[in-house]
């Protein structure tokens, strides 16, 4: 058992309807619309080359006309046969290359990978099955295909990779299709919910953090493609959101990719790990679905974000602090307000105040139109929105 399904084997694949670009060649158009399924925009720019071949531009369209051969026929569905893609037969192709080669890899099966030469499966190496990952991913950018993958069982063989002993590359892969398909997609978020996804990933979160049980070096860049795959599964999707939120692991995850356990002589988490949990944190402390007992939850983050990461002293990126700024306005913006996030960060007004105070006049003290000044001029922005949102807050 290596968390990994074979793909099925229907699927219907989402239709495109191809351009018309002649309108006087009727066995063309015939011809597409019977056989345009999962075509490639692109290709017909062969067909289009072709055509301008057989006219010379001086006669008008329509005079002269002759059928079509049998030979050109036979040349025009060689060509729409051969020069489109059908990405839905392509993802089930995708889908049975990865899966092959994934249970010969894990399973060490030696028998296998000395089948005949005719039957045995083809076991690919690292780079291509790395390179057949970002040809699904560019796929599943599209919403009806990243719903094809999931009909055809896509979901659990990318959970199942995730948390395999597949090497951290193919791991990583995995993680970034997750979160290209459930982007904004509630159907694939919805089934992420069924598959009961939350857990595995936030212990593949702790699986690559410094200090616990499970591993005793962390990786930071394995955590940051962990909370990235779980934010474009929550945000937007309420019972996602109200279900993490109510995870109490899930939170600590949050407070470890923030840095919150680290003192200012220790390791941070990287930029980009931190950015990702910030992103993650706002998301669901500033969303409409959002309530008092929600922001009861994270009221520590809350007041961490005060206290820390809008100070230049302790955190040095600027994007982060402008993050942290923008979250603490909208925070105390919301009409109604909500009373917890509302009170905490008034609890800690007159600290960010002072932070205010020394980063805006240093911002100011830059010379006018440097690269500098320009680089801080949306912190400083951030600073002078939050200053004026404390002083009309009561």
């Amino acid at each position: 058992e290596i968390g990994i399904t074979q793909p099925r084997t229907e699927i219907s694949s989402p239709t495109r309807t191809p351009h018309n670009f002649w309108s006087s060649h009727k066995t063309i158009l015939t011809m597409a619309s019977s056989g345009s399924d999962g075509s490639n925009p692109n290709a017909w720019l062969g067909l289009l080359k072709w055509s301008l071949a057989y006219s010379d531009g001086t006669k008008p369209s329509g005079e002269n006309v002759e059928e079509m051969s049998k030979e050109d026929i036979a040349f025009l569905e060689s060509v729409m046969k051969d020069g489109i893609i059908d990405e839905g037969e392509r993802l089930k192709t995708i889908l049975k290359d990865l899966t092959d080669s994934l249970e010969v890899t894990l399973s060490g099966d030696a028998a296998a990978a000395a089948a005949s030469q005719e039957e045995k499966r083809k076991e690919l190496d690292e780079d291509d099955m790395l390179d057949l990952m970002q040809e699904l991913r560019d796929i599943v950018e599209q919403i009806d295909y990243a719903r094809a993958f999931m009909a055809m069982g896509g979901i659990p063989f990318l959970l199942g990779c995730a948390a395999s002993a597949a090497p951290k590359s193919i791991k990583k892969g995995a993680l970034s299709i997750l979160s290209t398909m459930c982007q904004n997609n509630p159907p694939v978020q919805l089934s992420l919910l069924e598959h009961g996804h939350m857990p595995p990933l936030i212990q593949l979160f702790f699986d690559y953090t410094p200090g616990t049980d499970s591993a005793s070096e962390g990786d930071d860049s394995m955590r940051e493609k962990v909370v990235q795959a779980l934010s474009a599964s929550i945000r937007g999707h309420s019972m996602a959101e109200h279900i993490f939120c109510k995870n109490e692991h899930g939170r600590l995850m949050l407070q470890l990719g923030l840095g919150m356990q680290k003192s200012a002589d220790t390791n941070k988490p990287s930029a980009q790990l931190r950015k990702r949990s910030l992103f993650l944190l706002r998301a669901i402390l500033t969303s409409d679905e959002a309530t008092d007992e929600r922001h009861k939850l994270y009221q520590n983050m809350i007041s961490y974000i005060c206290t820390h990461e809008i100070n230049e002293e302790w955190e040095v990126e600027a994007e982060i602090r402008e993050m942290s700024l923008a979250m603490l306005s909208q925070l105390l913006a919301k009409d109604p307000p909500h009373k917890i996030a509302s009170e905490t960060i008034l609890s800690h007004k007159t600290l960010i105040g002072s932070f205010g105070v020394k980063r805006i006049e240093c911002i100011r003290k830059m010379e006018e139109g440097s690269e500098n000044r320009e680089y801080a001029s949306l912190e400083l922005e951030e600073w002078e929105r939050i200053i004026v949102a404390l002083v009309e807050s009561k």
